[in-house]
Order: C-alpha cells, then sequence, then structure tokens
C-alpha cells in the first residue's frame, strides 16, 4: 500500500515513478519561441491542395473503429408541438457543431473535407472534426498537418505558456472567450459572443422559437435564458434555470460548456449540444439516490478539511435516450452521462444534475463491452458483466462530480483553476473511483438491491478496457491508465497464464479507498505538481496492457460508436 501523507505530493509521485520504472515519463511538447507576431503553422492552417487530397497515414482498417449506430427514441407520446421543437432543438445544436469545428480546426471545414479521396476517410475526418485521432493521442491520420495545437484555435499557435503567463489583460482565464494577438504581439481577449455574433444570433432566435412551443413552464424559462446567454456569455441564470427543470419530456444540452478540447490550459469551453428526450420509468428509478450526497460526503476517506464543502441534495437524476449529439460531445468518443452545470456557483447552491443517456449506453454495452469481457475478463467472472452494473457505474460517475472539493483549501480559487490542464483528468478519476465508494456503501446501506459488489467490480474492470481505448488525449482515458495502474499496483486484479484478467474483491475495495484519498487530497491541496507527475507517471499505458489493446483491436472490436441522426432517423422530416 501507498503511505499518503497530507501535503506534498510531489514527493508521493516521485516514490509512484520509482516504482514504475516501465512507465514512460510525458514530455511537454515543443513551444514556439516568437513572441511578436501570430505564426500559424501552415500545414495545421491550410487544406491540402485539393486535387491531389491528403494521403492516408494510418491502415484503412483503423477507419472502422467506430461502430455505427443509428440514433433513434420512441417519439409517440409526445405532441406533435414537442416534436416540431425537436426539429428547432436539432437546428440550433447544428450551429453548435458548426462553432465546434471552428474552435477544433483552424481551416474552412466544407473544403477540407472535400479535398478528402475516399468516403470511408472522409467520415474518419468528420468524426474526428480534423485530421487528428482523438482516440489515438491526437495524432495526424492524413499527410500535410502537423501534430494538433494543445489550445486548439482558442490561442495563437504561437504563444506560449511562458508567453500567457508574463502578461496580463482582460478575461485572461475566461471560459468564453478567445485570445487573439495583435500586429505587436500584445495578447488580448475577444468574447464568444463577439467572435461567433451571426451563429449565436441565429441559434438565439431559433431557441426563442422552440421557446414558444415549450408547453412546460420551466423549460419554455430555460430556453429563453439560454437564448440570451448565447449572445451575452453570461450563463449563470439559465443554468440556475435548467436546475429548476424536473417534468419536462424533451430536454436540451447546449452552449460552450467543457474544457476538454483546450489542452494547453484547460480553461476556455467548447461547443456542444444535446437533444434528449426523458424516459420516464427509468428515472424514477433513480430519483432517490442524489439525497445521499451530503451523508456519503461525510464518511469519504480523507480529513474533514477535505470534505468541508456541502454539496446540494436537491440535485436529480434522470434517463434520457439522446436524440442528437454536436460539436464537442460528438467529437470522437461518445459521452454516455452527463453532470452539469460546471459552474462551482451553480453545484454548491444547488447542485448539479445527472442524465444517463441509456440508448447510447446500451450501444456500448453491447457492441464494445461485452466483446471485450469475452476476451479479456476469466471466464469465471463474466457472469458479473451486467447492463444494470454498467449503467450504475456510470451514473454513479456522474453522482460523484458532487462529492468532494470545488475550492482549494488555502483559498486561492478553485480546483479547476489550479490545476489546470490537468483538472479535468484528475475530476474523470475522482468521480470513477468515488462512484465505486457510493456503490459500496449503498448496497451496505441496502438502498441498492439489483446485483452484488462483484458484478459492479467485474463490469467497472472491464470499463477501464474500453475507455482506455479513448487514448492519451482524452481526460478519460488518461484517468482510466492512472487507475488501471494503480489498481495493478495495489493487486485489485491479476491476470492469468491465459492472458485473462480476475478482479480481487477484497483488494479492490481497498485501493478504492486509497486511490479515493490520493485524488481528493491532491485537488484540495491544488498541487499542480503533484497531479502532473501522477499524470506523466501513471497515465501511460504499459507494454503489458498495449499487447492487450492490440488483441482487441486485431479482433476488431469497436473502439466507440458513431450516430446516423437527424430528423430523417427520428421521422421529422
Amino acid at each position: 500500500m501507498i503511505k499518503l501523507p497530507r501535503k506534498h505530493y510531489s514527493t508521493l509521485a516521485l516514490a509512484i515513478a520509482s516504482s514504475l520504472f516501465l512507465s514512460a515519463c510525458g514530455k511537454a511538447p515543443e513551444e514556439a519561441v516568437s513572441k511578436t507576431k501570430t505564426v500559424t503553422p501552415a500545414s495545421q492552417n491550410a487544406t491540402p491542395n485539393a486535387s491531389t487530397g491528403p494521403a492516408l497515414l494510418i491502415d484503412k482498417s483503423r477507419l472502422s473503429i467506430y461502430h455505427p449506430v443509428a440514433l433513434t427514441s420512441d417519439l409517440s407520446h409526445l405532441s406533435d408541438e414537442q416534436k416540431q421543437m425537436i426539429g428547432l432543438l436539432i437546428d440550433a445544436s447544428k450551429i453548435m457543431d458548426d462553432l465546434f469545428w471552428k474552435q477544433a480546426f483552424s481551416g474552412d471545414k466544407n473544403e477540407f473535407l472535400n479535398s478528402i479521396d475516399g468516403d470511408d476517410v472522409k467520415h474518419f475526418a468528420a468524426i474526428n472534426y480534423g485530421p487528428w485521432d482523438r482516440l489515438n493521442g491526437d495524432k495526424p491520420f492524413l499527410s500535410g498537418f502537423d501534430e494538433k495545437a494543445l489550445g486548439a484555435e482558442f490561442y495563437p499557435h504561437d504563444m506560449t505558456k511562458a508567453d500567457f503567463a508574463a502578461v496580463s489583460f482582460d478575461d485572461q482565464q475566461g471560459l468564453y472567450s478567445l485570445v487573439k494577438q495583435d500586429d505587436t504581439g500584445k495578447l488580448y481577449s475577444v468574447p464568444y459572443s463577439t467572435a461567433y455574433k451571426a451563429e449565436l444570433t441565429a441559434a438565439s432566435n431559433i431557441l426563442k422559437q422552440a421557446a414558444e412551443l415549450a408547453q412546460d413552464p420551466s423549460f419554455k424559462a430555460y430556453l429563453t435564458l439560454r437564448a440570451e446567454a448565447l449572445l451575452t456569455d453570461d450563463y449563470l441564470a439559465s443554468d440556475m434555470a435548467w436546475m429548476d427543470m424536473k417534468t419536462n419530456p424533451v430536454e436540451l444540452v447546449i452552449g460552450p460548456i467543457e474544457s476538454y478540447e483546450d489542452q494547453l490550459f484547460g480553461y476556455r469551453a467548447a461547443f456542444e449540444a444535446y437533444v434528449l428526450v426523458k424516459d420516464l420509468a427509468w428515472s424514477e428509478k433513480l430519483a432517490k439516490y442524489a439525497a445521499f450526497l451530503p451523508e456519503l460526503q461525510e464518511g469519504l476517506p480523507v480529513p474533514a478539511e477535505y470534505k468541508a464543502e456541502v454539496p446540494g441534495s436537491d440535485a436529480d437524476l434522470n434517463a434520457y435516450d439522446v436524440v442528437y449529439y454536436a460539436g464537442h460531445s460528438n467529437a470522437g468518443s461518445k459521452t454516455i452521462a452527463i453532470n452539469l452545470p460546471n459552474d462551482e456557483r451553480v453545484q454548491l447552491e444547488k447542485g448539479t444534475r445527472r442524465l444517463q443517456l441509456k440508448n447510447a449506453m446500451r450501444a456500448k454495452f453491447d457492441n464494445i463491452l461485452i466483446p471485450i469481457a469475452d476476451m479479456l475478463i476469466a471466464p469465471e467472472q463474466r457472469a458479473h458483466i451486467t447492463f444494470d452494473a454498467f449503467f450504475a457505474n456510470t451514473m454513479f460517475h456522474e453522482v460523484a462530480h458532487g462529492l468532494g472539493i470545488k475550492n482549494t483549501l488555502d483559498g486561492s480559487g478553485t480546483v479547476r483553476g489550479s490545476l489546470k490542464e490537468h483538472a479535468s483528468a484528475l475530476e474523470e478519476g475522482k468521480a470513477d473511483i468515488l462512484g465505486l465508494y457510493m456503490i459500496q456503501n449503498l448496497l451496505e446501506k441496502g438502498e441498492i438491491s439489483e446485483g452484488t459488489l462483484e458484478d459492479y467490480y467485474v463490469t467497472f474492470m472491464a470499463g477501464i478496457f474500453r475507455s482506455v481505448r479513448f487514448g492519451a488525449s482524452s481526460a478519460h482515458g488518461k484517468a482510466n491508465m492512472i487507475r488501471f495502474n494503480f489498481f495493478a499496483q495495489e493487486g485489485a486484479f491479476e491476470q492469468t497464464e491465459k492472458g485473462v484478467y480476475r478482479v480481487n474483491v477484497e483488494k479492490m475495495g481497498a485501493a478504492v479507498a486509497a486511490l479515493s484519498e490520493l485524488i481528493l487530497t491532491l485537488q484540495g491541496d491544488g498541487d499542480y505538481d503533484g497531479v502532473a507527475e501522477l499524470v506523466a507517471n501513471m497515465g501511460v499505458i504499459k507494454p503489458q496492457l498495449a499487447a492487450d489493446l492490440a488483441r482487441l483491436e486485431a479482433a476488431n472490436i469497436p473502439v466507440d460508436i458513431h450516430f446516423n441522426q437527424g430528423k430523417k432517423v427520428l421521422g421529422l422530416d
């Protein structure tokens, strides 16, 4: 067992590094040295010659790593007005999709896609929103392109972290602004509402039209406030209104939300959207769990100061069929559960809402998790792989985002601000591990009656193999690698002579407690250096795991899913 001191985790991370001498150390990408002029690399900014088209740099077999799924739902219980409203929400979501293209890729989307030879290659580029493979460390898969800029299109490509830290300007760490550079090299910010005024005005107008069709008063209020927020960059009121929605059968998540695309600092939010239809029967089953958050917070395995914040207990859990993804949520790996809002002010006052995307979750379970388990989990434990356990592990991951601490103990600011580009990976790791902690506790209390602890552990283990394939460029992928290496170190599982994995239930429980304490303490301390070393030394795929993942690839097991979606698929066109 690793001993976990309360402070100075740099020492801990170095100890981990020495015990993991086979792990590759993280290496920061080379930084441009120019400080006076914006010089965007031509290969990143320009679309290759359309007459020849860019060459494919990967084996063609990789183009099929996404399993196709028709994104449908039973809409028969909805009124004509609600069906019309869904069509409008899809129209607004398409605008978010176009805006995300601008944030992810500097060239013209249509020119880029039209320059590509082969429908399968073009389709792969559309899934990745550019020429970089999101599930392979953002490596270019087409010729003529450099490595993807860590700051995507949120910052000048030649701007270094040192450049950014050396100056001060308005909204420097803002969620909803771009960083630009004038002819003299001076950095400044441009609000999204200004940079994307035409697109956001169009989306705002569509949301206002949808609000006129909304029969639920709370949903009408949310759509109206969200329409205004797109034009002002002030999302607090609409986030608060979103928390108050309880009974509307149609749901929308839209706007600049997650900051994963900003891998330089983790400051800037990317545009995305989900259009959803509530599953009333499943939602009723989930309603009771959010009330346990304050009690579970008190029982976290850390000193009192690391759990002093009291999470909101009026947050709710609901199950949905998702009928449209757009923008960041549709890029590469697909989200199967949502925990929002991200605004710490809303979280502390009202908690968060957790949306389980049941149809997308089932698609991943059937087409990816079961085939992985059949290949990598010990035969005697495969019966413990269940959809109920997969659903619960995913659900409690989202619930667990509400546990822990949002502001550092020294009062310097938020955990997210202190940990910068590593905040997302550590937060995802926290949610995964505390989700298991919650399941353990609720099973002991008799509040969860479905399945056994072994069901949840073994399904969780199979889930690690699924998620770790998302690669090092994903916050979820990094979190899974850290957890896999930590569990291996603690003996939570073993690999048999036949190359399959068997979970040790007793040691898994101890590993969950140890990793929970480590992550919560790193967050509370705002220990950027400690987290950076942890990610560098444990957020890596070691040789044996790499060989196992290669077996999955050779067996043509999909890495993720992609959607055939839209009004026509739903019968609304």
